[in-house]
């Protein structure tokens, strides 16, 4: 019985966890450039129960009566990198990135990821595919967070001013044509090893080499001045989803109250001397 118990209150804990990451998502519905997170369910290993006390020979006093799940949980909560929409903003300092074709992990078959580079002022590099840039006071083209636009230089972007123009390939001049720069899009080749950290910035902990995407013949995208990429979060899939977790949350609630109920009236009522 308290098996069963055990069962179910994980089974709560995992819902509960699944319910909140579906709520960040539906949160940050339109949020430029957000990435919605998928949870992946599974089982704690199972394991083989034996009757013991018998005299079965093959197994020494005791006999196998077969196999019992103890639970589930949530394993991981892992971004999905897929294209969000276009959406326009005329503003000159916004800028989205359309990805397009991009090289694929040998092994796994995903996809790489294509991004926009900042850095703060620690030299700390950050990815991000929110474009929605502003300018500080000295003139530096930051993301909503404060980290500087890194260029294809490796260095930040200094405009002065908002009169600027972004080409699709993201050379950035001003009303002078004069070039001030341009945004270095980079390839990050495991996007599954990109940790959230708020505000659209992502952090890479994988070992595989990032490299720029400019002049890569394996790469294929557009950057579109005046728009923003939106979040990728279907938010009608997404409070399905909610309503199903909470279900699944309430069944499990039931099955330990009745669990609890069986313990109460073992205790009380079948221990109680006649």
């Amino acid at each position: 019985m308290l098996r069963g118990m055990y069962g179910a209150g994980a089974g709560m804990i995992a819902q509960q966890r699944r319910q909140e990451m579906l709520s960040n998502n539906v949160a940050n519905a339109n949020t430029p450039g957000y990435k919605a997170d998928q949870g992946s369910m599974r089982t704690f290993p199972q394991q083989l129960i034996q009757a013991v006390g018998t005299d079965h020979p093959e197994t020494h006093g005791s006999r196998d009566v077969g196999t019992l799940a103890t639970g589930v949980y949530m394993q991981e909560r892992t971004p999905n990198f897929t294209q969000g929409d276009m959406r326009e903003t005329g503003n000159s300092t916004d800028a989205a990135l359309l990805q397009g074709g991009v090289p694929e992990d040998p092994e796994t078959g995903n996809p790489a990821m294509l991004a926009f580079e900042a850095v703060n002022g620690d030299g700390d590099v950050r990815y991000t595919r929110n474009g929605n840039f502003a300018i500080d006071g000295e003139g530096f083209l930051t993301t909503p967070d404060g980290y500087y636009v890194r260029g294809e230089d490796g260095e930040a972007i200094n405009v002065a001013t908002e009169n600027i123009d972004i080409s699709e390939d993201g050379v950035i001049t001003d009303a002078d044509e004069d070039v001030l720069g341009q945004l270095n899009v980079v390839v990050i080749p495991d996007a599954e090893n990109l940790v959230k950290e708020g505000s659209g910035l992502l952090n890479y902990e994988g070992e595989e080499e990032i490299v720029t995407a400019i002049g890569n013949d394996e790469t294929d995208y557009q950057i579109q001045q005046g728009a923003l990429e939106g979040s990728n979060v279907d938010a009608n899939r997404t409070m399905s989803e909610m309503m199903a977790t909470m279900r699944s949350y309430e069944a499990n609630q039931q099955v330990l109250q009745a669990y609890d109920q069986s313990m109460e009236r073992a205790a009380n009522d079948i221990g109680r001397l006649q």
